[in-house]
């Protein structure tokens, strides 16, 4: 059998993403161009629009220089 991680809180992932892109006074536009993402799915995963892959999380994370977890 076997046993997989539970799934992300997605809302919690939302909310830290706008705080950390808010500390830094970060634009959509500048992160954008800091993460390699499109500015329109950072606007989407901001407002709960999009959940995101691993992948573009990872990209949020090396961003904003902290850990995936």
């Amino acid at each position: 059998m076997t046993i997989l991680p539970p799934d992300p809180d997605r809302d919690a992932l939302r909310v830290t993403l706008a705080r950390l892109r808010d500390a830094r006074g970060w634009t959509f536009d500048e992160l954008a161009g800091r993460s390699g993402l499109a500015r329109r799915t950072l606007i989407d995963l901001e407002h709960g629009r999009a959940a995101g892959t691993v992948t573009t999380w990872h990209a949020l994370a090396h961003a904003f220089d902290v850990p995936i977890e």
